[in-house]
């Protein structure tokens, strides 16, 4: 049995403090590099599906899911929130 209260991890000050930046804005950063790279790949994927699949009657519907569940996730990490439910 644990006798400790667990603490949420926490990056040492000293790791971001030469940046002038928090570790918050960096985290912030990286996700939007994150959406960056989901928006090109999903861009190059959907083009290759439609052009290649040739009268696929699924193509339309995934490509619907995947950019629905894509945006509710990607939303849910920018804000913290999920759009539609607050």
């Amino acid at each position: 049995m644990l006798t400790k209260t667990l603490k949420p991890f926490s990056p040492p000050s000293a790791l971001f403090a030469h940046f002038f930046i928090s570790s918050g804005v960096i985290v912030v950063w990286a996700l939007y590099l994150v959406f960056a790279f989901w928006a090109l790949y999903t861009i190059v994927a959907v083009y290759h599906w439609l052009k290649y699949s040739r009268a696929s009657w699924v193509a339309s519907p995934a490509i619907a899911v995947h950019l629905l569940i894509s945006l509710v996730l990607i939303s849910y990490a920018l804000s913290g929130h999920i759009f539609f439910l607050s």
